[in-house]
Parts: C-alpha cells; structure tokens; sequence
C-alpha cells in the first residue's frame, strides 16, 4: 500500500506539482496526426496534464501549440483564423507563428514603435515534433528539451505502425498499473472455457499460439523478476508451461507513463501505451502497435480500427463506445456463459476496472500479494524519480534515449533459466533493446 501522501504525490500532475513537473520533463503525445490533418485549418482545443492548450497546423505543416489565449486582451485562439503561417487572433487580427514570434500588429500604425511590439510581444508556445501518427510536445523548462526517446515504432516506416487514442475515466497511476499488471490476464481477459469459437476470439486479441491461453488458465500466480535498466524497468512473469518450462510474458515500462505489452511472440506485432494526463480524474492512453519485420496489413489495420487489443472500439471523438456511463455494455448472461467479465474488447475490460477502483485509487486500503511485484517497483521507480527532481537531480532516462528501443513479448523457455538469460534467447540483449 501507498501512504495518502505518497498516493497524492502519485497522482497529481497539474502545473507546479512534483509528478507533474516530472511529465513535463519528458516529451508526450499530445494529439494525432489526423486530429490536425489540414494545414492553415481549424485549431483545436487541447488539455494536458491539468494546461488548456490550443494546437493548429500551419501552412507549411508546422504545428503549433499555444496558451489559448491572445496576448492582446486575452481573447480565445480557438476561434482564430489560421492562415498564410500562422494563427491570426479573430477580435483584432494580432497574428503569431508557430513559434510565438508576432508577425502582425494590424492595429498599430507602421513604425518604429510597432516594429519594437513585434520584436517583443509573444504567444506562449511549446516545442513540438511529428513522428509516427503522434504530436508530441515537450512542456518543460524553455531550453532544456530532452533527446527525443528512441521507441522502434518511431524508427520504422509509416507503414509498419499503427497508432490510435482512447479516453480513460480514471487517473493516469491506476491505468498505467493496470497496463504493467501482467497477472490480470488469468482472469480478467479469459474465456471461460477452451472451447474453438471462445479461445479463437481471444486469440485474435492476444497471440496466434492457442497454448498461451492454457497456461495463463492453468496458472493465475505468475512469479516476477523485475530488472532496472536507463530508461526504466523490465518486468518478467513466468507461468508454468509445458512440464520443464516456463511460459514469460515480458513487459516494459519506459519513464515516465509507458508501457510495452508482454504478448507478442517472434514475428508477431508489438503493442505500446502511453497514459497521458489530461487532469486528474482522466487521461488520454496513445496506443502504437508495430511490427519491424514488415507492414502491417489492410485486415490488420480494419481490426485494430475497429478495436482489438490495446485499441478500443471508439467514437469519432476517439471517446470508447464501451464506457463509464452504460457500464461497458456489460452483458452477464455472457459473464456467466463465455467470458470472466461479460465484457467485449481487452481494451474495454481494463478500462472498466480500472475506472472501477475510482477517478483516483486510495492505494491507502490495499493488500498486496507476490503477483503486485512489478506494481510495488513501478511506484519505488517513479516515486524516486519525482523527489530526486525535486532535489535537483536530472532523471536518468532523460539522457538515455536509445534505452527506449526496447521491447516487450512472450517467450517459452526451460524453467531454470533466469530472466536475464530468457531475454537474450528471446530478444538478443538482457534489457530487451533491438536493433
């Protein structure tokens, strides 16, 4: 359990908090591509980590991404003409670049004392950069941008990825927690029996290997090794295989709110998360799935599109049709006929209990057991991070971007060999690092 000081350091990531002045050391996905598909179109309304933000795309596809509000009188930039490289405010044609430099006083006359307000008057703006269907935005302190994290599904082709968001009614701590539990899946995500139609659905959203939903059914006490290394923590779970091995199902968590599913067998996609804050009580989960070996087909991208794994089934608003408000569809004559939660979707299923701990956990209450090791170390990790910050101490990871092309999978391996020599078998490298 957590104390309720620690749980509040945990959870809080609004401007001039301890975590969140740790996010915002780091670079976030903050948008899709697709949201600001048009350049010179409409701006659109954004919140991260507790901030009201506007976002635009220029003409020549810069994005921008602003305070909301007009330097002039404070006026809404969302109702701004975004034209001819830059957002021109609607109440008196002030106009600003991406960058926050002004590029118009219209209402000033020509001369030297409206060429010193544009030299000095600027639009609060943050550094962005497109990479991979995502628009990440560093918030943190003027000039000390990080290295941008090496994650493989930004190295590779567009063709290789595909990526999505949903919304999630909780606090960021619980969802990410959920996404690093690897034990759940014993129950949360099982069918109830192994009957051909049950076990073939839930392969769909899980490996092609049918011999992985057995043993995850058979054994519900995975043992963990977790694994420090630069950019975070790798967490191994072996479940008894086939007599004299082990099966592993491998995560990774990546500072400060990734996480890298423990599903994929050699050949098969990878999948990510990132949990991002949009105050509080919710936060927006990118999901990135990959494959480095090839691209990913049309039939692929239709199912993920239409929710399969970590991408739910959503909204134009990106907004899960499965959600709070109608008790995810729950269907308990399913619940008690075919699945453990009567619920469609992996994605919907992890939604639904996690929002059901609440819009923050009281980990004040809880009672952890052996299988809560991975969660037991991702707070130590994170909590630590977020007082050395505080002390002055620069974290880690920020100086470690090539520790992030790592990843995570499942692997069959003889059951005396420890987690360290599985991952070189399984990945060619102890942390998981490709390429």
């Amino acid at each position: 359990m957590l104390s309720h000081e620690d749980n509040i350091l945990l959870t809080r990531t609004g401007p001039n908090t301890p975590m969140g002045n740790l996010f915002r050391r780091f670079w976030q996905p903050v948008a899709l591509s697709i949201e600001l598909s048009e350049p010179d179109g409409a701006p659109i309304r954004l919140t991260v980590l507790g901030e009201d933000l506007r976002a635009f795309r220029t003409t020549d596809g810069t994005v921008g991404l602003t305070k909301p509000r007009c330097p002039h009188r404070g006026a809404d930039l969302f109702f701004g003409r975004n034209e001819q490289g830059g957002i021109r405010c609607a109440y008196h044609g002030w106009k600003f670049a991406a960058d926050g430099r002004c590029l118009d006083l219209p209402t000033m006359d020509s001369g030297p004392a409206r060429s010193r307000a544009e030299q000095n008057i600027r639009l609060q703006t943050y550094p962005t950069r497109e990479e991979s269907g995502f628009i990440w935005a560093y918030l943190g302190p003027v000039d000390q941008a990080p290295p941008f994290p090496n994650l493989e599904f930004t190295t590779l082709p567009a063709a290789h990825s595909f990526v999505s968001k949903k919304l999630q009614q909780c606090n960021w701590a619980q969802a990410c927690e959920g996404g690093l539990d690897t034990a759940h899946f014993s129950f949360l995500h099982m069918a109830l029996d192994d009957s051909d139609d049950v076990t073939t659905r839930l392969l769909t959203k899980v490996s092609s290997n049918a011999d992985t939903v057995r043993w995850m059914r058979h054994d519900g006490a995975p043992r963990f090794t977790i694994i420090d290394h630069p950019a975070g923590l790798t967490l191994g779970a072996a479940r008894n295989g086939d007599p004299g091995e082990n099966y592993w199902r491998i995560s990774q968590f990546l500072m400060p709110n990734h996480g890298l599913a423990p599903n994929a067998f050699p050949g098969e996609n990878y999948h990510g998360q990132c949990w991002v804050p949009i105050n509080d009580t919710s936060c927006w989960i990118y999901n990135y799935t990959w494959n480095p070996d090839r691209p990913l087909t049309n039939a692929e991208r239709d199912r993920f599109a239409n929710g399969s794994g970590v991408h739910a089934e959503t909204d134009a608003s990106h907004i899960p049709i499965r959600r709070r408000e109608n008790d995810y569809l729950i269907d308990r004559t399913k619940q008690k006929t075919e699945t453990y939660t009567g619920i469609d979707g992996v994605s919907e299923q992890d939604a639904c209990i996690q929002d059901s701990q609440g819009l923050i956990a009281d980990r004040s209450t809880e009672h952890l057991g052996p299988t809560d090791m991975g969660i037991i170390r991702f707070r130590r990790l994170i909590l630590d991070t977020v007082r050395a910050l505080s002390a002055g101490q620069s974290p880690q990871a920020l100086a470690s971007p090539a520790a992030y092309r790592v990843r995570g999978g499942g692997t069959v391996a003889s059951a005396d060999l420890p987690l360290p020599e599985v991952m070189k078998i399984r990945f060619g490298h102890e942390h998981g690092r490709s390429g």
